[in-house]
């Protein structure tokens, strides 16, 4: 994700305002759904100030060349319900279900941060470690001697503060030659099938929030070294099977059993000048699974995020106790950035206004012809994921079906 979209979301959270009582519901148990609640997020929204504002879901969905949209809500710590919309491959008119698999992007990163602080928890290595005692297989290195004076540690990698460089990942084509783990983080003085600079530490550690997905893949690295064990056979273990996650996987390239009910990536990868190019791919692959590698669907994010709610309040502690799930969404004074979700705030690099950044979390996603939303409420167990296939999405999954959203419920 890169630092305009990472923007996105600090906009939006600044709108959220939520106060519903508690429910004494099981995680993740649905209601009916809703039909009148949808049937106004589907119409247009009259207060609305945007061009946006005045069409229908529908149009909201052609204009911005979304060819599939899907989207879980969650109140008081329950689905509440969950919709698609469209088709998963225009040529063929397969319709979207909410079993349809998106790639989550970078809304990939909290979820992964969560079998990190997992690791940190069972004792496998502390938070303010120095990651080079941690790599096995890749080590990290500067430019300017910034390590001998601040080590890099899982924390700042976590709330993006370590100074490291490559902000995100373009991903290769399904047919290209994919580079090893140690190839994407790179060093200079060796050719690889890497599309992507070498991750170094570019600033000193710890001075200032900057969003890195490089940072991000080193963790990766990290913790599969340390765990002796793929990364995405940990995170299957650790946070997607315990949370019954089963339409959710960080595979990468996607098992072709797959393919069938997955969206296509969409928005300006299907410009008349790129299809006059070359044959369009159906999405790109991404070997940097921690930062953007989950396929995924609302409905199993929502579990994800009902897990978090539940775990703040104590009722459910099936991957963290709640003094680590506390650790995700609490900002440590430099951005808001916590360890692994982004908190309230008017712009990233800036603290919060006061009283706004205890009430929501979130991240936001953006592969190649992908765009997420996660919102969550810290209190009253309210929030939404959206997740489209369009990389032109943004003014929708950012702006309006929020709006139509909060306004359906009345949470403005």
């Amino acid at each position: 994700m890169n630092r305009a979209l990472s923007g996105w979301i600090a906009g939006l959270l600044l709108a959220w305002l939520l106060a519903a009582p508690l429910s004494a519901q099981p995680p993740g148990a649905a209601t009916d759904a809703p039909a009148e609640l949808i049937a106004r997020i589907e119409a247009p929204r009259e207060a609305g100030s945007s061009d946006d504002s005045g069409k229908s879901l529908a149009e909201l969905m052609e204009t911005h060349g979304i060819s599939a949209l899907s989207v879980a809500v969650v109140e008081d710590y329950r689905l509440h319900w969950a919709r698609a919309w469209g088709v998963t491959d225009e040529s063929t008119g397969a319709p979207a279900d909410t079993d349809t698999l998106f790639q989550a992007a970078s809304i990939s990163k909290p979820v992964s941060a969560m079998a990190v602080l997992r690791a940190v928890q069972d004792g496998l290595f502390d938070l303010d470690d120095d990651i080079n005692s941690i790599l096995r297989s890749w080590k990290l290195r500067d430019d300017a001697e910034l390590l001998a004076e601040t080590p890099v540690t899982p924390r700042m990698l976590l709330s993006m503060t370590a100074g490291t460089t490559v902000s995100g990942f373009p991903g290769y084509k399904p047919d290209a030659e994919l580079p090893t783990l140690p190839e994407v983080l790179g060093r200079k003085d060796e050719e690889t099938p890497a599309n992507t600079d070498p991750v170094v530490v570019g600033w000193r550690p710890g001075s200032r929030y900057e969003y890195s997905g490089g940072g991000s893949t080193i963790l990766q690295l990290a913790l599969s070294d340390v765990q002796g064990e793929p990364f995405e056979e940990i995170l299957q273990e650790t946070v997607l099977d315990p949370l019954g996650m089963s339409r959710s996987c960080f595979c990468q390239p996607l098992p072709e059993a797959l393919h069938g009910n997955a969206a296509r990536a969409g928005g300006s990868t299907t410009g008349s000048a790129a299809k006059d190019r070359e044959p369009r791919a159906p999405w790109h692959v991404y070997p940097e699974l921690y930062a953007a590698g989950l396929w995924t669907t609302p409905t199993d994010l929502a579990k994800f995020l009902i897990e978090v709610q539940f775990s703040l309040e104590g009722r459910s502690n099936r991957i963290l106790t709640t003094g680590f799930t506390r650790k995700m969404v609490t900002p440590g004074g430099v951005g808001n950035y916590a360890l692994g979700f982004t908190t309230g705030a008017d712009t990233p690099h800036r603290p919060a206004p006061p009283g706004e950044a205890d009430r929501f979390f979130g991240h936001t996603g953006g592969n190649w012809g992908f765009r997420g939303n996660f919102v969550g409420s810290l209190e009253g167990g309210n929030g939404y994921v959206i997740l489209a296939n369009s990389s032109e999405a943004n003014p929708v999954i950012f702006v309006e079906l929020p709006a139509r959203i909060r306004a359906a419920y009345g949470w403005e």
